[in-house]
């Protein structure tokens, strides 16, 4: 990822609607155990993603529990991990998805997460100057 790791998470916790939500179809705050609900826009339907942030370290680190109907986890709660390493010049980001119920889930997720989400959080947070420090 071109961002920093700052700025990756400020749009991994408090920028869901800058680059997957919905403008305006989103309730999150990034606090351990708040939970939080998010609709994206997808083909002319809205799709609706429950969960709640299990663990946040400042520029590191974000979990969080991902519940979404048919076609998505089929109402089982996944774990998104998202691990932030600096690298040059931006972010080493390893992303692991685990807890899916069927391995058509796991293909389908898979094959989003790779060809359009982060690809698409790359092209939005590349454009964005570096994050405020967290203090």
């Amino acid at each position: 990822m071109a961002a920093s790791p700052g700025v990756l998470f400020i749009a991994l916790t408090e920028g869901f609607d800058t680059w997957f939500a919905a403008p305006g179809k989103i309730v999150m705050r990034p606090r351990e155990g708040e939970p939080f609900v998010f609709q994206t826009l997808h083909e002319g339907r809205f799709h609706s993603h429950y969960g709640r942030f299990v663990k946040l370290i400042p520029d590191r680190l974000v979990e969080m529990t991902w519940v979404t109907g048919d076609p998505g986890t089929r109402g089982a709660e996944t774990l998104v991990s998202f691990d932030l390493r600096p690298a040059e010049p931006g972010t080493a980001l390893r992303l692991v998805h685990s807890g899916f119920e069927d391995a058509e889930s796991v293909a389908r997720h898979e094959s989003a997460w790779e060809t359009v989400v982060l690809p698409h959080l790359d092209a939005v947070t590349s454009a964005v100057g570096p994050a405020p420090a967290v203090t």
